[in-house]
């Protein structure tokens, strides 16, 4: 029987071809009961299908019949050691062992199987034992190929085996591929290898460097490197800008036509500014014709305006305008989509992503998988998936909003590999409503928005007519032109479907029209409300999560597979947190892009990895040899010295980073040492004068924004850690002082003095952190004494005699008795609870709360079509308003007698339309599936149970039988 050759050799040269008796060729026509056919036509039994994912082996499984076993490989299935548990015994003692990779023998790598592949392995090689041929179906790139060879080198296969592919999970799509079976990609393996190998030497080479000069625990990557000198790199753009202000006149203008707002553009010759014309490095105007108000010109030039006349209508464009709808979604666009509608972070959206790709169990019990691959750089749609949208559009819409000919949509991305379509729908006239019961909130926000993009991508384009009208007025000399803009959708299109997110937090939403009166030029209107605005110019955006992706994209960094792993890898380091929605770099991450752009620039360039990519598609083609690409990299030439030697060089001569801090000019003196911001064990501090006794050192908070320290607030620092801390008082009972200090963590109070080499070590002084709301300048004693007596001793437990507490923590007030904790509800007080409330609190299941009284903050009235009372009650996270069914929370900032009925029954409406919220909805789902599950189970049971009897009973006539004879 025709077999693979797997002879030992190294890992790219063992990769076998399909001998001669078995070449790919002509197959049999293609049916679902159909045995898979040899060269010869005979046929061979049983097949075994292995593609990378459960949820693609169970689709496929149902486009082919019992004749084809389908299995998952569950992504790779070997990898190089991550941990020194991982390394094996035969290698432990070599000085290269630790990268996994044989450095000093033609770079070999060390493959292991990870302790949770194990099974995964186990099941195949079951599963290849009964069989009689093996295809393996992974995708068609780099990673795909790589997980064939992987295979093969682990299941060691004895039957005929041969490689298909197929960029659609579609029965046509497969049927091609059975038809058209081909060998490995030797090529392609080599390049997989070569980004594993070249990547594991980066991060290993450079990471003890930055354990060694900047902080234990750090880690240094080829991807996650640049992706933190981005953000470095925003943040110092906002640290350097400077601010400028400007100022225009905003009016209401009134015709027979209607009432619209303009904005004043020109005054005489010039134009008005825009925050674009102004300098972000040193705030100066940089443009030239534009005239600058003040506030005084400008409410002066609104009071004169106010009396001017005539108004006359100038000028009136109305252009017509296009709107295409954006491709369908990608891996790397739906991360940002998701981020920028849904507030979802990467991870959040693969994991609702992958949850979806791999099947949900609608009604009825069939489980099934919702969208296709999500790990995707295609933007192509299979063709049935094409034709089912316009049948699905027409139906919906109508004809008119199916375009003439299909949309077929081209990659733009350079290193894209198109192994998968786009991120669609498996079923588009599965809509999100009819699955919504089976879904989580998170699930069917994403599923949502996936369809919808889907469909609009093959609806009519948007038709759209932009409208400008300037109107001018005259006044003490000065000629002022004041311009509407507007924005009319004459034909919907795709809008009706869908509307793309910007990455501008600040932006309109581009599906808002912004109709102004149709006046013909000539005629006078009439100013009915000036007003002088003024405007300050905004420092670059920090990158959110969204745009740090698109950044990443664009430049060509990274692969889409990897963004989210990329985003949760920095924050868990300590290179950025996030502010909001924002990520902001902290001051580790600003020690260690300055290390490596100062001795490792080419490394953490732009384009080192667009470049690297390059040159793994020159692997891929055969244009460059894989070993010299990196060997060139690792131990470079007497001109061009790799990694290693540079690291060698290099080490001796790299500084502990130091960061200086800006000064202003106006407070920064000569005769000061400068103030520089360094890296310690428990985190960045501030440090002016040099490394000996009479520097002056003070920690930084934790999560302060580097763009925000200055000259003036690192003095500040410095000089209240150099006065010491603010005594605000003695504790009554011990006469020890109470003091507020800052500390990593932010302010805090501390009873004591901090520790002397007099004091025992088992010594620590009480401290407590501040509330939030509290000021440290501000907090009196009675404040912090009341903040030090927690945690409170309540008392013992009755039966257990174990101490009952109460205390303050990150989730809020507590009551703990050892490792049982009850939150505290909005009524409990953690500083008088007692020790009947808290047994009470105890007592309950731990996550169920008994509901607190309810306080009604304001009584609204009834509802018109009935006798519902509507109120606005005080809740657990506000204020909010309810009918007893539907809670709405207020408005920020909208107090609770304020609230008028209307606005009440117009609020009650909006939640109402929405929807049930995530924890009833996902509750709802839970008792669904327990139901399901409970009877799954019975059915199970009983199955057994009848199992059993009809086993015993066998048994008993065989006995019979036996001993009759």
């Amino acid at each position: 029987m025709c077999q693979f050759l797997l002879n030992g050799q190294s890992p790219i040269e063992s990769i076998v071809r399909s001998c001669d008796s078995f070449t790919p060729g002509r197959r049999e026509g293609f049916s679902r009961s159909s045995h898979f056919t040899g060269y010869d036509g005979l046929t061979v039994g049983k097949t075994l299908v292995i593609v990378e994912s459960p949820a693609k082996a169970q689709t496929i499984s149902r486009f082919l019949g019992s004749s084809y076993q389908v299995e998952a490989s569950f992504g790779h299935v070997r990898d190089l050691p991550n941990n020194a548990d991982e390394i094996p015994e035969d290698i432990r003692g070599k000085s290269w062992a630790r990268l996994g990779v044989d450095v000093e023998n033609s770079y070999q790598p060390v493959y292991v199987v990870p302790p949770d592949k194990k099974r995964h392995v186990t099941n195949l090689r079951k599963a290849l034992k009964n069989a009689d041929h093996l295809l393996l179906a992974t995708d068609e790139d780099r990673e795909g190929e790589s997980i064939v060879w992987h295979l093969l080198e682990v299941l060691r296969p004895k039957i005929p085996v041969q490689r298909i592919v197929f960029h659609e999970v579609t029965p046509e799509a497969i049927k091609e591929a059975l038809a058209n079976p081909r060998d490995v990609d030797e090529r392609l393996v080599r390049a997989q290898e070569s980004r594993r190998v070249l990547d594991r030497l980066y991060g290993y080479t450079l990471s003890p460097l930055l354990w060694k000069k900047v902080q234990g625990g750090l880690s240094a990557g080829r991807v996650q490197s640049v992706a933190v000198r981005l953000c470095v790199m925003r943040e110092q753009e906002r640290a350097a800008f400077h601010s400028s202000s400007y100022w225009d006149i905003e009016a209401t203008l009134n015709a027979q036509e209607g009432t619209f707002q303009a904005t004043l553009t020109r005054l005489n010759d010039k134009r008005m500014p825009a925050g674009k014309d102004f300098d972000p490095s040193t705030g100066q105007l940089k443009a030239e014709g534009v005239h600058i108000l003040d506030r005084a010109a400008a409410e002066k030039l609104c009071s004169n305006l106010k009396n001017a006349a005539p108004w006359t209508v100038t000028k009136l464009q109305e252009t017509p305008a296009t709107s295409r709808p954006a491709p369908p979604f990608i891996t790397s666009t739906l991360q940002q989509e998701a981020n920028r509608k849904l507030g979802f972070t990467a991870r959040r959206t693969m994991s609702a992503a992958q949850e979806l790709y791999e099947g949900i169990s609608l009604r009825g019990g069939e489980r099934v998988g919702l969208i296709t691959y999500m790990r995707t750089d295609s933007v192509t749609l299979a063709e049935r998936a094409i034709e089912e949208a316009r049948q699905l559009i027409a139906k919906r819409y109508g004809a008119d909003y199916i375009p003439a000919q299909p949309r077929r949509y081209k990659t733009k991305s350079k290193n894209a590999q198109e192994a998968h379509e786009a991120i669609r729908p498996t079923e588009l006239h599965r809509d999100p409503q009819s699955v919504r019961a089976s879904l989580t909130p998170d699930q069917y926000k994403l599923y949502e928005l996936i369809w919808k993009r889907t469909l609009a991508c093959q609806m009519a384009d948007a038709q759209l007519q932009r409208t400008t009208l300037d109107v001018s007025v005259k006044s003490d000399g000065d000629t002022a032109v004041f311009t509407a803009r507007g924005k009319k959708i004459l034909f919907p299109g795709y809008l009706r479907a869908y509307v793309e997110g910007s990455d501008d937090p600040m932006a309109e939403i581009g599906d808002q029209e912004s109709i102004i009166p149709h006046i013909d030029e000539g005629h006078e209107v009439s100013a009915d409300k000036l007003d002088a605005k003024g405007h300050e110019t905004q420092p670059p955006a920090r990158y959110t999560e969204a745009s740090l992706i698109r950044k990443l994209e664009e430049e060509g960094i990274g692969r889409p597979s990897t963004y989210a792993s990329i985003i949760t890898t920095i924050q868990l380091r300590g290179y950025v947190f996030k502010l909001g929605n924002a990520l902001v770099p902290t001051f580790t991450a600003y020690a260690v892009t300055h290390l490596l752009e100062k001795h490792f620039g080419d490394l953490v360039d732009l384009q080192f990895t667009a470049r690297m990519e390059d040159a793994l598609d020159d692997i891929s083609n055969g244009r460059l040899d894989w070993l010299a690409h990196i060997d060139d990299f690792y131990r470079g030439g007497t001109q061009n010295p790799g990694l290693e030697q540079r690291v060698e060089k290099e080490v001796d001569l790299i500084q502990y980073p130091a960061i200086p801090v800006r000064g202003d000019g106006d407070t920064e003196t000569a005769s000061e040492p400068p103030i520089v911001v360094r890296i310690g064990r428990f985190g960045p501090y501030l440090q002016q004068g040099e490394n000996n006794g009479d520097a002056h050192r003070a920690s930084i908070p934790q999560d302060f924004p580097p763009a925000d320290l200055d000259y003036d607030k690192a003095r500040e620092l410095l000089n209240a850690k150099k006065e010491g801390p603010r005594v605000v008082g003695h504790d009554p009972e011990t006469g020890q002082e109470i003091s507020v200090r800052t500390g990593r963590f932010g302010p805090y109070i501390q009873l004591g003095h901090d520790r002397g080499d007099a004091d025992p070590k088992d010594y620590k002084p009480k401290r407590a952190s501040l509330e939030h709301g509290m000021s440290e300048e501000q907090v009196t004693l009675e404040e912090a004494l009341r903040l030090l007596s927690l945690p409170r001793f309540l008392g013992k437990h009755p039966d257990s005699g174990i101490d009952i507490f109460a205390d303050r923590g990150r989730y809020g007030p507590y009551v703990r008795m050892e490792k049982e904790y009850r939150s505290l509800e909005a009524t409990d007080d953690v500083y008088t609870v007692e020790l009947d409330r808290a047994l009470e609190l105890l007592a309950q299941p731990k996550g169920r709360r008994k509901a607190a009284v309810k306080t009604v903050l304001k009584e609204l009235g009834n509802a018109p079509d009935s006798d519902t009372a509507i109120k606005v009650m005080d809740g657990r996270y506000g204020p909010y308003v309810t009918d007893g069914e539907v809670n709405a929370t207020l408005p920020r900032g909208k107090k609770p007698d304020e609230v008028t009925l209307d606005e009440g029954l117009q609020l009650l409406a909006e939640k109402r339309a929405k929807g049930p919220g995530r924890r009833k909805q996902a509750a709802t789902t839970k008792k669904t599936a327990t139901k399901k599950k409970t009877t799954a189970k019975k059915k199970t049971t009983t199955k057994k149970k009848s199992t059993a009897k009809k086993t015993t009973s066998k048994r008993k006539t065989a006995a019979k039988k036996k001993s009759a004879s």
